[in-house]
């Protein structure tokens, strides 16, 4: 590959994800856009009526699946046309067009949900028993009369639609900021070559062999974050007080129960995860010690932690050859689950490499209709490897639940999601271990599968911290300046990194480029997939058939009850604090594995 970024009009259309397949085109695309705004006007007519027989409730709520349905895929179509450039004007355009649709859908639909629950559950029920077609509905209609406390008039609840748009700015603001408009320069890499840093390459150069490299990369990455500290600081203030005053006006105590509420997941499931991981944080530091030992530093800087501690030719990983890979890593989970990975494959889910103005990061998407895209910037790096593996287990996971599962039950909450991609990781890496060539290969490995942990559960539960107490702030009245969030995040970075590890100043910014930050509390739910995948990889592994169609059971089950009861299908109570306890042993055990590798 080239050290420039790639033009996306020189990539093969071999790595490029099957967006024609969805549409072929704008034209396309607008018929579809122009009908679905017709229907959410015509769905007007079931106001004031939407309970008055169980044929008309029914019939609104198959319209309303239909009308979401359609909606999604036209949504889908313009975010994933942009994020191939976010500089084109012209996709920039389809995708506001698409959101401001998603709006006004949902303020022509915000009558449904007052309405609904302004009728008494019994008559509701009466009619579920009345008319069978209500049945696959029942788990929607407890959710609603759940949450019953939290709904506000039709008038109140129109208006919050209608906003929709502008209270979802900030992200898109720092999305902008982010992938369009920053820039990071060029450092020398380690064959003495001027190379572009970018999102995508980052990683990749932390993990370099050569401090130097390493340095220089974290330097200029963070310099480029801290010139723009003040706008990102007010981007994600904002963007705080949204979510709190959501909260507030929805009645809820916090802004943090708020986004537990719709997975109906317990406060001691958050508080639970962030005790557990705070009482095991020596076990981080004596592993970080091991580190700086295996690197032969006399103190370990931030730009140091991702450095692998043994010597291995970093060889390019061809991409063929990564999806070989996958498959025979995830050959345990049966014969079905590999032909649907092949045929991601060959139906051109992926977008593969990295191209001018290209989204950074990765992805797993699509709608109920289409097929489960995966963006990647692929770099030929063995954690590429596992990215593809990562988003694979999303793709996968959806693949299964569309099939099985209706429209209104054919999505996942991230909380389940999260697991499903885990799960893939997790047996990758048994699989790699278990074939290492010698014993350097191995203490890699090790490391890697330690690292996965630390960037995975140690990282997100510390993103989880940080999110508790900058809300907490702005509930209590405080304002949330650039030199505030920076103070707080480099006090939990040198709490989480202890003294093994300089907490070089300029990390405190790194508050700042973290996209997840502004879906709220959003990160802890890689922090408790990660716990559940650890103990479903485990069972699947010692298991057998039972354990595999178990799990296979829970891929197909979509969102057809609460996440929790969900993951009791695979074998897993997130409930209970048992789960998070035993990766933390399992991530001690692999510590002690690590240093018996010295």
């Amino acid at each position: 590959m080239s050290k420039e970024t790639m033009k996306r009009a020189d990539i093969p259309d071999r790595y490029k994800w099957d967006i024609a397949s969805m549409y072929k085109g704008d034209e396309a695309w607008e018929v579809d856009a122009e009908r679905a705004e017709r229907e959410a006007e015509r769905y007007a007519r079931f106001s004031g009526r939407l309970c008055e027989s169980a044929g008309t409730l029914l019939a609104a709520l198959e319209e309303k699946d239909a009308l979401w349905q359609l909606a999604e895929r036209v949504f889908v179509y313009a975010r994933m046309s942009r994020d191939e450039d976010n500089r084109d004007a012209r996709r920039q355009a389809v995708c506001d067009r698409a959101q401001t649709l998603m709006s006004k859908i949902s303020a022509a639909l915000s009558f449904f949900t007052p309405e609904f629950l302004s009728v008494p559950e019994d008559v509701v029920w009466g009619f579920a028993e009345e008319e069978k077609g209500l049945g696959k509905y029942s788990h929607v209609f407890r959710v609603l009369f759940r949450e019953k406390a939290h709904v506000l008039s039709e008038a109140e609840e129109s208006l919050l639609a209608q906003l929709s748009e502008v209270t979802g700015a900030t992200g898109d603001i720092f999305g902008m900021i982010n992938n369009a408009d920053m820039t990071f320069g060029f450092i020398t890499d380690e064959d003495g070559d001027e190379t572009e840093l970018t999102h995508g390459r980052y990683i990749g150069f932390m993990e370099s062999r050569n401090r130097s490299v390493r340095k220089a990369a974290f330097t200029k990455m963070y310099d480029a974050y801290i010139k723009q500290r003040n706008t990102l600081a007010a981007t994600y203030s904002f963007n705080t007080k949204t979510d709190v005053v959501m909260a507030r006006i929805r009645r809820y105590p916090s802004a943090l129960e708020a986004a537990l509420s719709g997975d109906n997941i317990p406060l001691s499931v958050y508080d639970n995860l962030i005790n557990s991981v705070n009482g095991k944080l020596n076990a981080l530091h004596r592993y970080l010690d091991i580190k700086r030992r295996l690197l032969g530093a006399d103190e370990l800087h931030m730009y140091d932690v991702y450095a692998p501690v043994t010597e291995r030719k970093e060889e390019k990983l061809i991409y063929e050859d990564a999806l070989d890979i996958m498959r025979d890593g995830l050959a345990v989970l049966g014969e079905e689950y590999i032909d649907a990975v092949s045929r991601g494959i060959g139906e051109r889910w992926i977008d593969v490499f990295e191209n001018e103005g290209k989204t950074s990061g990765a992805y797993s998407f699509g709608s109920y209709d289409s097929k489960p895209f995966i963006m990647l910037n692929y770099n030929e790096k063995l954690k590429d490897l596992f990215t593809i593996v990562h988003e694979m287990g999303h793709s996968v996971h959806s693949w299964y639940t569309r099939k099985t599962q209706p429209f209104v039950y054919g999505g996942h909450s991230i909380f389940t999601a999260e697991v499903a991609s885990t799960v893939n990781e997790s047996l990758l890496m048994h699989y790699l271990i278990g074939r290492a060539k010698n014993p350097d290969e191995k203490k890699y490995l090790v490391n890697m599968h330690i690292e996965e942990f630390r960037t995975t559960l140690f990282r997100q539960t510390m993103f989880a911290e940080f999110e508790r107490t900058t809300h907490a702030a702005v509930e209590n009245g405080e304002a949330l300046t650039a030199d505030r969030l920076s103070k707080e995040y480099l006090s939990l970075n040198k709490k989480y990194f202890g003294d093994a590890v300089v907490s070089d100043d300029v990390i405190a910014a790194e508050w700042s480029r973290i996209p997840h930050f502004y879906r709220a509390f959003y990160v802890y739910k890689y922090a408790t997939g990660y716990s559940a995948a650890t103990a479903i990889a485990k069972r699947l592994i010692d298991g057998g058939t039972t354990e595999r169609d178990a799990y296979i059971s829970f891929l197909k089950s979509g969102e057809s009850d609460d996440p929790l009861e969900l993951l009791k299908i695979a074998g897993v109570d997130m409930s209970a604090s048992e789960p998070v306890e035993r990766a933390m042993d399992t991530f001690e055990s692999l510590v002690d594995l690590l240093e018996s590798l010295i």
